[in-house]
């Protein structure tokens, strides 16, 4: 099943007091501190859409990084937002918040809990706190480059197209590219793309997942209730300075898509669009998606 989706995707008015946001409501600014930086989708997300955004500026200093999930609180009835995702926003009940680590990020399966063994409809497989995993763990991770045109978790298909991080352009920004698509380099880093997605399993029921640069993390929350709105929630926290929204195409693509795509086919790399006789915001919107 393929969500076929068409709305443009923005940030809550309603957000911590720490966080700007542009007049395009799609980049969020954590302006001072280190918390009070939560953020929500404006509107509810619907089964299989993905909130995806890029890590466009972090800050150094702090340690933690960005938190993503879901809640099932309207933000615009939130008397105050929390200071925090984790545990302020998650233990108002109904929120699902995973921490983003450097390296610690795919969820490991645990045995089912006893019955009434829950928090808040929903049973967090982890939260993603650990900051390093072990050496053997780390190297033990799969590299591949991902070939499929989408990503499929159950049955829900997403395209990748806009999943993957790309680097800056320059001089080796074909060979970063090469690392964001393996998902090689830590997912904290600068243009990393993070998203969170929900995919229906029994009924009324669903499965939170986590998907950094394209590769699904896992379930890092089962059973939660779908008889409420979820809203996405980010939470611009500590080492994470800035995000901004990427809007993911479902269905057929754009004409201004299909544009794009011809012409990264016939280009060595990114630096070779500056040869090209192009109007600059076309050879941008090539560069930077």
């Amino acid at each position: 099943m393929a969500a076929v989706l068409g709305q443009f995707l923005e940030f809550h008015p309603i957000h911590g007091t720490n966080v700007q946001l542009d007049p395009t409501g799609t980049r969020a600014t954590r302006v001072e501190s280190f918390a009070n930086g939560i953020c929500f989708s404006r509107h509810p997300l619907s089964p299989g859409e993905i909130f995806l955004v890029e890590i466009e500026e972090k800050e150094l200093g702090w340690c933690g990084h960005l938190r993503i999930g879901l809640t099932a609180h309207d933000p615009g009835n939130l008397q105050t937002v929390p200071e925090y995702s984790i545990p302020d926003l998650v233990d108002l009940g109904n929120s699902w918040v995973f921490a983003i680590t450097r390296s610690h990020n795919k969820v490991v399966e645990e045995e089912e809990p006893p019955a009434g063994d829950d928090l808040a409809g929903g049973h967090r497989l982890g939260r993603g706190e650990p900051e390093e995993a072990p050496a053997e763990q780390v190297n033990s991770r799969p590299k591949m480059f991902f070939t499929s045109p989408h990503l499929c978790i159950d049955t829900i298909y997403i395209p990748m197209d806009k999943l993957i991080g790309r680097s800056r352009p320059g001089r080796y920004s074909h060979i970063l590219d090469d690392l964001y698509k393996m998902n090689a380099l830590p997912p904290t880093a600068r243009r990393s793309r993070i998203g969170v997605v929900y995919v229906p399993k029994a009924p009324g029921l669903a499965d939170m997942h986590i998907i950094i640069n394209g590769e699904d993390m896992g379930a890092s929350a089962k059973g939660i209730s779908t008889s409420q709105p979820l809203y996405a929630v980010v939470d611009v926290f500590a080492a994470t300075k800035c995000v901004r929204i990427v809007q993911v195409e479902y269905g057929f693509a754009s004409l201004q898509t299909l544009c794009r795509k011809a012409i990264q086919k016939n280009i060595v790399h990114r630096m070779a669009l500056d040869w090209l006789e192009l109007p600059e915001i076309l050879k941008n919107f090539c560069k930077y998606e």
